[in-house]
């Protein structure tokens, strides 16, 4: 049953891959698939791109186990902040204003948005030396799951999935990967509200395993009895940290304001901020829940010898074999879909924005996307390679990475872009100084961790932090620095006074 389903659902992505090779001819329908992508589309592909098995298994086990249904908090937030006010904030402008400008990346963006050719090539740097290693970081979560599910060794997972994935995006670009993304995101839906049934089921119902996890005490997490099972937990400080890091950070992460880029018009918006909402409820909501009952499996896990890793496989290792086959189905669509968006992102960024008209003058259309389509090999096979590594060494670095890599992108870009998307006052120095504070804070807090304060030493607070403090040094350093050039930014606002022409019924509401 798991081989079969595996079998059919690897040729369902790889069919629909060939089928859109049509809409990957130009730059533009290879990264925006021709900005032409309808709202339950673009919003699967957000939400897909947001969940990776980094979140199932690492994330929702990790943060269940020590703040218990608290954590459920964390996808409450991604629902709410990363994903209905990322696209009631960011959406609308981020369409109108990139379509004004042509721009197909965020590189791309802040460079005509501040006629700065330095600022485009900054922006992109910091993409390709932090994406890598958050895409190394989606292999992580599947390792124990296919342990428990198959008798195959991982590297093999690790190649197919690579090479699989590889084949849909090369052949057919955003549009194949925002279709997969739709058809993975239906697995998600179902598979976490199965899991979640399944396993508290399996604990005697959902009240049951309330109360037994109300039970629970750990001396060294917080004395106070049904800690686990209250509404904050035992660490609130700590949890609002990774609520901010997990919700706001996507507002500042290339692969997932491109998708704003690509929506096809203002209703498409409009649903699709409702749509991916509801997505986020469901899954990233189940997902956090799901891990924090992970302390009523505490008999059969080892945290100091298997790592947090180790809890969400086991809470699912007593599964049906159909259910174990509809989890690693699960897993597989939120790291591949998630994958896909990075590599699109890397790939764009390191062409259009670095090496098209930087490195090589008067680079076609069609060279372009031959060099992205060799790009994402590249980015592929580094990323793979990196979780061989991890696999048959043990190096622990590269999952503390993915923590590292998301606090820097969104440190370095969240404020600049949000910012130039609503004020005239926004300066070039401002956005340098953004770049910067975000990427050295979180490479100083990976090379020198144990000198931070320590409320600081955690990356996922650090990260959190390097978003908060761009929202501040933005307008702070734009008061003090050069206006930006008057008509360069009249003509990048120009586009929000456009009129436009909609039918009666569209402005009654009925459509």
């Amino acid at each position: 049953m798991k081989i079969g389903l595996l079998v059919l659902y690897f040729a369902v992505l790889i069919g629909i891959g060939l089928y859109c090779r049509k809409h990957a001819t130009d730059v533009d329908g290879f990264v925006l698939g021709g900005r032409s992508v309808g709202p339950w589309l673009t919003a699967f592909a957000y939400g897909t791109s947001y969940f990776s098995a980094v979140v199932f298994v690492g994330y929702a086990g990790q943060f269940g186990w020590k703040y218990g249904i608290a954590a459920t908090w964390a996808g409450i937030g991604n629902a709410l902040i990363g994903s209905l006010m990322a696209w009631f904030i960011l959406g609308r402008r981020t369409r109108i204003m990139s379509q004004h400008l042509d721009s197909a990346t965020m590189p791309q963006f802040f460079g005509k948005r501040f006629g700065s050719n330095s600022l485009k090539i900054g922006a992109s740097i910091i993409i390709f030396i932090f994406m890598i290693p958050y895409t190394a970081s989606l292999y992580n979560g599947l390792s124990r799951l296919f342990g428990m599910a198959f008798d195959i060794d991982y590297s093999v997972c690790i190649v197919l999935m690579a090479i699989l994935t590889a084949i849909y995006v090369i052949a057919g670009g955003y549009m194949a990967t925002a279709i997969n993304d739709f058809i993975q995101g239906l697995v998600m839906l179902v598979g976490i509200s199965a899991v979640i049934y399944a396993v508290l089921e399996s604990k005697g119902g959902f009240m049951v395993a309330l109360d037994g996890l109300a039970r629970i005490t750990d001396e060294k997490v917080a004395a106070t009895p049904g800690i686990f099972a209250s509404f904050f937990g035992p660490d609130p400080l700590n949890l609002l940290f990774v609520v901010i890091l997990t919700s706001l950070g996507t507002w500042g992460l290339p692969q997932m304001v491109q998708k704003f880029y690509a929506i096809k018009n203002e209703q498409a918006i409009q649903k699709g901020t409702i749509i991916s909402t509801m997505f986020a409820f469901v899954v990233a909501g189940g997902c956090y829940f799901l891990g924090g009952f992970g302390r009523l499996f505490s008999d059969q896990i080892d945290i100091a010898a298997n790592g947090f890793d180790s809890i969400v496989p086991t809470m699912l290792s007593g599964l049906s074999a159909g259910m174990i086959a509809l989890v690693v189905i699960l897993v597989l669509s939120a790291s591949m879909s998630t994958l896909s968006s990075l590599v699109i992102a890397s790939s764009s960024t390191l062409t259009i924005d670095l090496i098209s008209g930087n490195i090589v003058k008067n680079m076609s259309q069609s060279a372009q996307v031959l060099l992205m389509r060799m790009l994402i090999v590249v980015f592929i096979a580094i990323s793979a390679v990196l979780a061989l590594i991890q696999y048959k060494s043990s190096v622990t670095f590269i999952a503390q990475l993915m923590g590292v890599s998301w606090g820097a992108m969104a440190g370095a870009f969240l404020a600049p872009f949000m910012y130039s998307l609503y004020s005239k006052k926004v300066t070039t120095a401002s956005c340098w100084a953004c770049f910067l504070f975000g990427t050295i804070l979180m490479t100083a807090n990976m090379l020198i961790r144990p000198e931070f304060p320590p409320i600081m030493q955690s990356p996922i607070n650090s990260g959190a932090i390097a978003m908060l403090a761009g929202l501040v040094i933005v307008p702070i350093v734009s008061l003090f620095t050069s206006a930006p050039d008057k008509d360069l930014i009249d003509n990048a606002f120009a586009c929000y006074d456009k009129e436009t022409t909609v039918p009666q019924s569209v402005a009654l509401g009925k459509k």
